[in-house]
Formats: C-alpha cells, structure tokens, sequence
C-alpha cells in the first residue's frame, strides 16, 4: 500500500474501489484492524495537539478524506482524482456489501440508526446488521452509564465484520484509542458526519462543492454557531503550517521509514 505524508501524517493513496477491496481483506484476519477517514482538521490537530496526536495512535491507517489533502498528496506524486470521502464510502460499501459480511453501527440516535438499517436493506437485501448502539459518548470516548462495559461484550460476541462509528471529533477517536486493544477482530471505521448525511437528518452538499473542496463552506452554512469557531481555528492552522512546513520542505512527501 503505498503512503504519503501531509503536515506530517500518513496517508494511504487509494481510491474507494482499492479501500473496499482493502477493507473485505482486513475483515478476513484474525486481528482488528482501525481506519480514520482524515480530512484537514484531523491532520492539523495531529500536527498541532500532542495530546491528540496520541488518541490517533489506536488508527492503523488513515485516508485522505478532504480535496485539500489529495491536492498536496498529488503535489507529492499520488496522481489522485478524488478523495475517499467518508459518507460515500460508507454509501458505496454498504450499498455493495458481498452476502455473509456483517456490520455493527455504534452512534447516532435511534432515528439514525433505524433509517440507516431500512435505507440499505432496501438498496441490498444481502446486507446483515448483527447489532448496534446508539447512546452517548464523551470526550474521554466513555460510554454512559453501563453501556460502557455491554458494547464491548455485545460487538466481541456477535464478532462483526465491520464496525462503523460516528460519534465524531475527537469522540470517536478516543472511543478507537480506549477499546480497540478490547476488541476481537474487525474493521473499525470511524466516519461520523456519515451517519446523519446517509440517514438523511443532515443535509451534505452537492457533489459541484465537494468535488471543489468546498464541503466546508455547505456545512458552515448549514450548522454555522456549531462549526464556525471549529472551521476559522483550525482552517486557519492548516493553510498556516502548510507554509510553515512548506518553507522547509515538508509540507508533503513520502513517508519517512
């Protein structure tokens, strides 16, 4: 697999049908295997906050989420054309999911959970939910009251091929980082705005937008008091050590071994 670094941070240089092949061949091994679909927040708060930095270190592998990061990892040779956004391949791979795979969706309410299990059974009859959780998770990737202890005993004994989280940022990377060592075998799939997107309770912007890396710029209008602060700080720290690590040549490149 090759892997090229922004701000940083590795990331592997795949396309969604390379990341769905990937992830059906994880599933088959004994082991757990965590993937975050990064876009420029988590890599600048990776290059920013240690302590956060750390949380990531529960993830084997990180994709390239936003049309930022593919734009530098071209920049460095990756010849891609398009990011592996998280609700769509959260859409594609459930939409596609081969028979006898199954899927546990841990976050979002309830009505999340429900419309998501009605709306892909229908687009495929094949696809098994063993299970799910749909309560509260806190900073520290705790979750309330005894369901703490229960999820991680119900997902190791149903054993699902696939776990989905969508708690979001930094809920459920400190979620990956506290119980993934718990866990039996699986992927782990962190893709949280995907949730609500493919449940249809929020609204995501057009393809014209994301396709322009210009995602942010709908979900700042859709939910400005709760993304605003969110978008200017670390926004702004990305285009800052871009240039700062830029100056020295290290914005992006191969990684280091």
């Amino acid at each position: 697999m090759n892997t090229l670094r922004v701000l940083e941070t590795p990331l592997l240089v795949m396309d969604y049908d390379q990341l769905a092949a990937q992830c059906l061949a994880w599933a088959r091994q004994p082991r757990v295997v965590a993937v975050e679909f990064a876009n420029t927040h988590i890599v600048t708060q990776m290059r920013h906050d240690p302590a956060f930095r750390e949380l990531m270190r529960g993830y084997d592998h990180l994709v390239p989420d936003g049309m930022p990061l593919v734009w530098c990892l071209n920049r460095a040779g990756a010849r891609m054309g398009d990011r592996v956004y998280g609700p769509t391949f959260m859409e594609r791979f459930l939409a596609a999911a081969p028979p006898g795979t199954t899927h546990y969706l841990l976050g979002g309410s309830e009505e999340c959970g429900g419309r998501l299990r009605e709306m892909f059974a229908r687009r495929n009859p094949h696809l098994e939910f063993a299970g799910g959780f749909h309560g509260a998770c806190n900073t520290e990737g705790v979750l309330a009251g005894d369901a703490e202890k229960q999820v991680v005993e119900d997902i190791n004994r149903l054993s699902p091929d696939f776990l989905w989280v969508g708690f979001g940022t930094p809920k459920q990377q400190a979620w990956t980082r506290r119980h993934k060592h718990l866990l039996h075998r699986g992927v782990v799939l962190t893709v949280g705005f995907a949730f609500d997107a493919n449940a249809g309770l929020k609204p995501d912007a057009p393809a014209w937008m994301r396709g322009r890396g210009l995602t942010w710029l709908y979900r700042l209008a859709s939910e400005p008091r709760r993304l605003g602060p969110r978008y200017v700080k670390w926004n702004s720290l990305f285009l800052f050590y871009l240039l700062f690590d830029g100056l020295r040549g290290r914005a992006w490149g191969r990684t280091e071994r």
